[in-house]
């Protein structure tokens, strides 16, 4: 035998005025979190950014300075010369790897940013919309005025 269906219950005016002002309220807080996220990622996405760009311009002194070290001991080799290269190949391989970690790190930041920002524009536009359909929504009604009656001839 089949089972008889259950007829669904008919809500009332207070369970829909609660659903929806608890989805208003839960679209207000999911804008404060992207603004503050927004705000805190940038912050760290600043960071990483000037992390790599410090650490590439060093890289590239570096890079001058071991192609000087290079011609120097090919002019003279001595043991001054040689260890001057070496301690220069180790400073920029010691660099390299820093600077591999800070640009994960920034590229993780942009990417997470970039998200942060769509998701946070989408709820600054669900919100725009709902303000502008409230304000129609609670405009008080035109009162009709009455006609007057037309003068019989």
């Amino acid at each position: 035998m089949a089972k008889a269906k259950k007829a669904k219950a008919v809500a009332s005016s207070a369970s829909v005025h609660k659903k929806i002002s608890s989805a208003l309220e839960s679209l207000a807080a999911a804008w404060n979190d992207a603004e503050a996220a927004v705000a805190a990622r940038s912050k760290a996405a600043k960071k990483a950014g000037a992390e790599v760009k410090k650490l590439s311009k060093k890289r590239a002194t570096l890079m001058k300075r071991k192609k000087t070290a290079t011609a120097k001991n090919k002019k003279d080799s001595t043991g001054e010369t040689r260890k001057a290269l070496k301690t220069v190949a180790k400073d920029i391989a010691a660099t390299k790897k820093i600077l591999d970690k800070a640009k994960i790190e920034k590229s993780v930041h942009a990417a997470e940013l970039a998200a942060l920002k769509a998701g946070h524009r989408v709820a600054t536009a669900y919100t725009k919309v709902i303000e502008k359909a409230d304000k129609i929504l609670n405009k008080p009604k035109k009162k009709r005025r009455k006609k007057r009656a037309k003068k019989a001839a």
